[in-house]
């Protein structure tokens, strides 16, 4: 296999992970991580971004809190909160939370995004973190190597038995070509 082949075949593998093994990150590791965010694209290179780096137990305890699909981020083994410069950066912000994920999944941990809403909730992590009222925060990823095989596949609901789909839409469903609903690749 090629290394283009090797390299999409590596971003094909991406998976959410909710449940999480009790192994630390390694410092270099989380540095390499931070070093792919820092070097993240932006509109007009404005890096408009701050993150913060929460490994405290109790801090992430509490950050899982603050959204109804946050909960995995009580078991990880770090977050990274993602701050924005304001509450208008959605673009931005999604193409750092990828690279963000890309980057730890390269070294083997696992990720997933909690997104902190509604408004309340915003305003508790945003408290929490010392964030300040300017910015825009919306998303936490909770990063930790999977607890076990099966943390690629199963949900971390308290019972651990509901399954997350792992495939994907064949590509004849998602592409049209030159026109919406155009069958066929263009020669």
């Amino acid at each position: 296999m090629n290394t283009a082949h090797q390299t999409t075949a590596f971003l094909r593998s991406l998976r959410s992970v909710r449940r999480f093994s009790p192994q630390p990150i390694p410092q270099d590791v989380l540095l390499d991580v931070l070093e792919v965010a820092r070097w993240t694209g932006s509109s007009k290179n404005t890096q408009p971004w701050h993150v913060i780096v929460v490994r405290e137990r109790e801090t992430l305890t509490r950050l899982a809190t603050c959204g109804p699909f946050a909960g995995h981020l009580a078991g990880a083994q770090a977050a990274i909160v993602l701050v924005m410069e304001d509450a208008h950066r959605s673009f931005d912000e999604g193409r750092l939370a990828q690279n963000v994920m890309l980057a730890a999944w390269a070294h083997g941990v696992g990720t997933c995004i909690g997104s902190l809403y509604p408004e309340a909730n915003t305003a508790r992590a945003m408290e929490l973190l010392d964030v300040p009222a300017k910015r825009g925060l919306h998303t936490a990823i909770s990063l930790g190597y999977p607890a076990d095989d099966q943390a690629l596949r199963l949900s971390a609901n308290p019972a651990g038995l509901t399954s997350v789909p792992i495939g994907r839409d064949d590509l004849s469903t998602l592409v049209s070509w030159e026109r919406f609903g155009r069958s066929g690749a263009s020669s």
